[in-house]
This record gives C-alpha cells, sequence and structure tokens, in this order.
C-alpha cells in the first residue's frame, strides 16, 4: 500500500482592516494551498474576490475548533492536502482561534509554517506614544466583572506597558475598573485600526473616560496601559 506523505500547514496572516495590507507571500499561498479554514467563511470570500483567489473553504472558530480538528488532520495525514488557516483578521491563534490546531499540529509532528502579517497589538503599542521596549500582552480580559478586576488585581505591580482588546460595549466598564485599581495611569485607546475611519486617543484614564462618554464608542478597540512605577 503506497503511503501518503502528510501535507503541510500554513498558519497565514491576513489584514486588520485595509485589505491592502495583504502579503504577496500570503496571496500566493492561498492560491496554492488545497483547502482553507477560516474564522468568518464570509470575510474571507470578500478577501478572496478582492485577490481572485477561488479556494474550498470550511469553517474553523471558536465554537468548533476542537470538533474540527479530526477533519483538518485527515485532509493532512490520509489525503496528503495542504490546509491554509486564516482567522477573521490578524494572525490566528492571537486572541483568535488557530492555538488548540497548532498544539495538536507539533504533537503530531507536523511544523506549521507560519506566513506572517499584520497583528493589531503592534499597531496599538506604535501609536500610543507609551514606553514599549518592554510590553505585556493580555489580549481580551474577562467579560465577568469580578474575574476582570481580578486580573486587573494582579497587574497592579506590573512595571511593563500592558496591551488588552476591547470590546465597544465593554469599553467603558473596562475603563472604570482600570481607573479604580490601577489608578489614573497614562493611556492610549486606538479603534479601528488601518481602517478608514482608524482613530488613536491618548490621555489618562479619566480623560478617557470623560471623552468616550460624550462619543460614539463603535469599532474594534485596542486599550495600551502605562505600567507602574519601579516600587509601587
Amino acid at each position: 500500500m503506497k503511503s501518503v506523505k502528510t501535507g503541510e500547514l500554513y498558519i497565514i496572516g491576513t489584514p486588520i482592516g485595509n485589505l491592502e495590507d495583504m502579503t504577496i507571500r500570503a496571496i500566493k499561498t492561498l492560491r496554492a494551498v488545497d483547502v482553507v479554514f477560516a474564522e468568518d467563511t464570509r470575510k474571507a470570500h470578500i478577501l478572496f474576490q478582492r485577490y481572485n483567489i477561488r479556494k474550498r473553504t470550511y469553517s474553523l472558530h471558536s465554537h468548533n475548533e476542537k470538533e474540527r480538528l479530526n477533519f483538518v488532520f485527515k485532509l493532512l495525514e490520509e489525503e496528503g492536502k495542504s490546509v491554509g488557516v486564516i482567522s477573521e483578521s490578524g494572525m490566528p491563534a492571537i486572541s483568535d482561534p488557530g492555538y488548540l490546531l497548532i498544539r495538536e499540529a507539533i504533537s503530531r509532528g507536523i511544523n506549521p509554517l507560519i506566513i506572517p502579517g499584520p497583528t493589531a497589538f503592534v499597531s496599538a503599542l506604535l501609536l500610543s506614544g507609551l514606553k514599549i521596549d518592554n510590553f505585556l500582552f493580555i489580549g481580551f480580559p474577562p467579560s465577568s466583572p469580578k474575574k476582570r478586576r481580578r486580573l486587573l488585581r494582579n497587574l497592579v505591580g506590573e512595571e511593563h506597558t500592558m496591551v488588552f482588546y476591547v470590546s465597544p460595549h465593554r469599553l467603558t466598564k473596562f475603563l472604570n475598573d482600570v481607573m479604580s485599581i490601577l489608578g489614573d495611569r497614562d493611556v492610549a485607546i486606538t479603534r479601528e485600526l488601518t481602517k478608514k475611519y482608524e482613530e488613536a486617543v491618548r490621555g489618562k484614564v479619566s480623560e478617557l473616560l470623560d471623552y468616550y462618554s460624550r462619543n460614539d464608542v463603535r469599532g474594534e478597540f485596542s486599550v495600551v496601559v502605562s505600567g507602574g512605577e519601579k516600587g509601587n
């Protein structure tokens, strides 16, 4: 019986907003793979139309990633297919699905091939104006107020700049928690990075709470919070 050579698994970065941020290597890879797994197949279709990519596409998101593993590895190991994985935007597994797949691939001796692309927290850090030689990426804080406050209490002594992803309907609640637990620190909030209405607002937590009480809270937010002073 002829053995099948295991296919290659590509973890592919896609734009976080502006579709022109797509890399040449990512386009070539998506055109070359046999199958694509996407966090949002509708968003993938828009991207594929823009770059004339025609590919069989399946969903792989936070609710089905675990169940999809058998199917993905059947394609890779039994059929020798090459598989591409993309998230809704940015890099898979960075506050997006993909971690379980990557971990399982490594445990099976499959080395994922990374096709790098934009990541929102890097742009947010650069726009913040805060110290970024060392930083701590937190991602999405817990939705539970109790768990979110516990997280922030654990960060009281953190000296590095911290980066959070915050959904719009939780932004003011999160800032209030930062104010009460970490204090009135320097903070920068970016939204809709690389898109038409990109915005960066900087100031003290109290100032930004006032700003967002008077302005619409819409879009995708990255919140960059300054670290604590040494010895505090």
